[in-house]
């Protein structure tokens, strides 16, 4: 019987998109990584075709990355993958259920209507209103509704010139008219990514930041370390991210003083932590899971 063909939606040259392929093509034989940017959808012949390839031909495409940073742009080119669903090709994640995790306030409301515990969080596109949030919460993180990894975060302190505060209020609402702002918490120098695959806990790692930076990020100077979640975090993560029903994902948890909260529950999950901080090949047990799923 003929092995399945499954393409990889991601960035060509990327550690973990390539990862995932070589764990692809060590269970298949077969290797096809799709960058969206050359994916045109024929609506009038029903082929999505990348280079030479009719992706409606292959039995899977697993999402790793839609685009290297997110945008309102990353919707329409999750919307082209639907043809592949209509085709009959198996999408993991399925695309509707990717899709409410690109925009950060989709994700949020998801989780506020589950009763997630969150940090305080308001949305507005008035700068009075942003303003007087900032003086309520002490210190806000302003974010972009469309981003990863931190970038384009903005952290403001209401111990400042009014006038300073808002100059960065409004540079911060020339690229974001929608402000999503979260009161900074007292984090113990790190956050928790807490992975799952088909809804089974995998295990946690955590994101150790760089003395002198306010978030935890990589890109910042953080780091990875292995962490041994309790057994009321782990029903937390579990509880987020079985609101989105996603084949993988990873979800951002941090420790407060007033009990732990969730961030987000990624769309795509990460890879690198869960190598670097838990010992553990992602990849391969993703690659394993959908050939079982593929199978029925």
């Amino acid at each position: 019987m003929a092995k399945p063909k499954i393409g990889v939606v991601g960035i060509p040259g990327k550690w973990s998109t390539e990862a995932l392929a070589d764990a692809v093509e060590a269970a298949t034989g077969f290797r096809l990584v799709i960058d969206m940017a050359e994916v045109c959808a024929e609506l009038d012949s029903g082929r999505l075709v990348y280079r030479e390839h009719d992706l409606t031909r292959l039995d899977g495409v697993v999402v790793k990355k839609i685009s290297e940073e997110y945008s309102p742009h990353v919707l329409d080119r999750l919307e082209m993958l639907r043809q592949l669903q209509r085709a009959g090709v198996r999408v993991f994640s399925k695309v509707e259920r990717i899709i409410r995790l690109i925009d950060r306030l989709s994700c949020t409301l998801s989780l506020y209507n589950a009763d997630i515990p969150m940090p305080p969080t308001r949305v507005t596109e008035r700068i009075a209103i942003a303003a007087d949030t900032v003086t309520a919460f002490g210190s806000a993180v302003f974010k972009p509704l469309y981003s990863t990894k931190a970038r384009g975060m903005t952290l403001i302190d209401a111990d400042q010139d009014p006038q300073q505060l808002l100059q960065q209020i409004e540079a911060f609402r020339v690229d974001n008219p929608v402000m999503y702002i979260q009161k900074k918490l007292a984090l113990p120098g790190r956050d928790l990514g807490m992975v799952f695959l088909d809804g089974e806990y995998l295990g946690s790692y955590a994101r150790v930041g760089k003395s002198g930076t306010w978030n935890t990020t990589i890109r910042s100077g953080g780091h990875y370390e292995g962490y041994q979640a309790d057994e009321a975090l782990v029903t937390l993560a579990r509880k987020a991210q079985a609101i989105f029903g996603l084949d993988f994902t990873t979800v951002d948890v941090a420790e407060t003083e007033q009990g732990p909260v969730v961030f987000e529950v990624s769309a795509f999950g990460g890879f690198r932590g869960a190598k670097e901080g838990m010992g553990i090949d992602v990849p391969s047990r993703y690659v394993a899971y959908m050939l079982e799923e593929l199978e029925v």
